[in-house]
């Protein structure tokens, strides 16, 4: 397998990630209650998901494919987080 394919997906995610919430600090969006009180960090990180899954849904250009890898990526973050709170709440 070709180390660069991985290498650039996992990179494509940070940045979505990274303005995603540059763009939700820029926009001075104010942080939700968490709806699960044990998990205010993971909440967070959904809702931050959820913002640079939008500004994705924005973009120009698909960028050679790599805005859908990366939305794909982000839908998955969103999936993953969530589970996490509901394995962590069945425990």
């Amino acid at each position: 397998m070709n180390l660069w394919k991985p290498l650039a997906l996992v990179s494509t995610s940070a940045l979505v990630m990274l303005v995603g919430y540059q763009a939700a600090s820029a926009n001075g969006a104010h942080h939700q209650e968490p709806s699960s009180v044990g998990f205010p960090h993971m909440e967070a990180a959904i809702a931050r998901l959820r913002e640079a899954r939008h500004e994705l849904d924005n973009a120009e250009h698909n960028k050679g494919g790599w805005r859908d890898r990366a939305i794909e990526s982000t839908d998955r973050a969103i999936a993953e987080s969530k589970r996490g709170i509901e394995w962590a709440g069945d425990r």
